[in-house]
C-alpha cells in the first residue's frame, strides 16, 4: 500500500518530466567514465537517404528547477541575436541563423537551458534502468544502446546510483542544417558521483563518496517545421 511520501514522489517525478519535455520542446581524478554509454560513442548520426547526416565534433580534452521559457524575442535592431552564445561570423552562428529562418521562434540559450535538464534526467535514468523517461528523450539508435547496457546491468544482477554534484558549464558547440534536419552538439561540464555495485551490493565501479569530473558531448536533432516541437538525443561522446 503506498503511503503518502511514496504519493508525493510520484507526483514529483511525474512533474518534473511534464515541465522537462515543455522545456526541451519550445522551438525556440583518473576513475573511468562512471558508465559505458557514454564512454564512446552510442550512435552515429542517424541514416537518411538524403544529406541528413552531420558528424560530430572531434573528442576535446577539455574540462571545464528550469523555468519554462516563453516565446523568443527579437533582437534589437542592430543586436547580435547569439550574444553569450558565439561569436559573429562564425560557422555556428551561421547555422543558428539556418534554424530561425526556418522557425523564427528558436532561441539557443532557452535551448540550452532545456538541454541541461535533459542531459540530467537522462543520466539519472539511465542509471536507475528507466526505460520509459529514455524513450520519449532519445533517438531510435540511442535509445536501443542504452537499453542493451541497462539489460546487460541487470542480467549481472548489478545496480547504478548516480547523482549530480553540479552541471558546470553547458555550452552549444556546434549547429548543423543539412535539409530539414538541425543537429545541436552541447559540451558539458559537471561533477558526478556514480557507483555501480554487484550482486551482492559490493562496489564493483566508481565509488559512492568521491566527486568525478565528467565531460561529454552530446548531440541533438529534430526536423525543422514538424509537429513535434521536442529535440531527441541522437549521439553521446565522452571527452577524454
Amino acid at each position: 500500500m503506498l503511503d503518502i511520501y511514496t504519493i508525493i514522489f510520484l507526483a514529483l517525478a511525474v512533474f518534473i518530466f511534464v515541465r522537462l519535455r515543455s522545456v526541451l520542446g519550445q522551438r525556440s581524478g583518473r576513475e573511468r567514465p562512471p558508465y559505458d554509454p557514454f564512454s564512446r560513442d552510442t550512435t552515429r548520426p542517424p541514416p537518411a537517404p538524403t544529406d541528413n547526416v552531420v558528424n560530430l565534433p572531434e573528442r576535446t580534452t577539455d574540462l571545464a528547477p528550469n523555468p519554462v521559457p516563453g516565446p523568443a524575442s527579437a533582437p534589437l535592431p542592430g543586436a547580435f541575436r547569439w550574444e553569450g552564445v558565439t561569436q559573429p561570423g562564425s560557422p555556428l552562428a551561421g547555422a543558428l541563423d539556418q534554424i530561425v529562418a526556418a522557425e523564427p521562434d528558436f532561441d539557443a540559450k532557452h535551448f540550452i537551458t532545456g538541454a541541461k535538464s535533459a542531459y540530467e534526467m537522462i543520466v539519472l535514468a539511465f542509471a536507475s534502468g528507466d526505460r520509459k523517461s529514455l524513450k520519449d528523450l532519445l533517438s531510435k539508435e540511442v535509445y536501443d544502446g542504452f537499453v542493451t547496457a541497462i539489460g546487460e546491468r541487470e542480467a549481472k544482477g548489478e545496480t547504478m546510483e548516480s547523482r549530480f554534484v553540479a552541471i558546470e558549464r553547458a555550452e552549444l558547440v556546434e549547429a548543423s542544417v543539412r535539409g530539414r534536419t538541425a543537429q545541436l552538439t552541447l559540451r558539458f561540464v559537471s561533477q558526478l558521483i556514480s557507483v555501480t555495485r554487484g550482486r551482492e551490493g559490493e562496489v564493483i565501479d566508481g565509488s559512492p563518496d568521491t566527486v568525478a569530473d565528467v565531460t561529454d558531448v552530446w548531440t541533438f536533432a529534430r526536423d525543422l517545421g514538424a509537429r513535434d516541437p521536442n529535440w531527441k538525443l541522437v549521439a553521446t561522446e565522452a571527452a577524454q
